[in-house]
């Protein structure tokens, strides 16, 4: 009897990449310690995430995840990424799968990484963010 053979096509990541002003903005945590090691030039500990300031920083970046199993899906409209919570609700499960986040006087407005957080966000008692934002005003330089 012949044993079945069939090839095997390996999955590959979904990545989301923001483009917020002019830079582009990728959170995820690289599970393959040396994808992060080669992108580690662009990450911004203190936000948890890499920053990309150049077309060129990013287009390298796009070309090794590419390599590495990873299609990057590039996305300028924060429409429907963007959530919001009173500043009075517990935002930190929110926090953690978010890519940037500024507080108003009554809202801690907050970009998610996919839609996935999105969800999570909405059942964390989060709604969707319907107004204009810019993160970009985080950026010092």
């Amino acid at each position: 009897m012949q044993v079945n053979t069939f090839d095997v096509i390996e999955r590959r990541k979904h990545l989301i990449m923001f483009k917020l002003g002019r830079r582009w903005i990728l959170k995820h945590y690289f599970d393959n310690k040396e994808v992060f090691k080669e992108l580690a030039e662009n990450y911004d500990k203190d936000n948890y995430r890499f920053e990309f300031k150049t077309i060129g920083e990013r287009n390298k970046a796009l070309k090794l995840l590419d390599l590495r199993g990873y299609n990057v899906e590039l996305v300028e409209n924060l429409k429907g990424y963007v959530v919001k919570m009173s500043k009075f609700d517990r935002y930190a499960p929110v926090l953690k799968n978010s890519v940037a986040f500024v507080e108003t006087t009554d809202w801690r407005i907050f970009l998610m990484k996919d839609l996935d957080a999105v969800e999570e966000a909405l059942k964390l008692g989060a709604e969707i963010y319907e107004g204009l934002i810019r993160f970009d005003v985080l950026f010092k330089t």
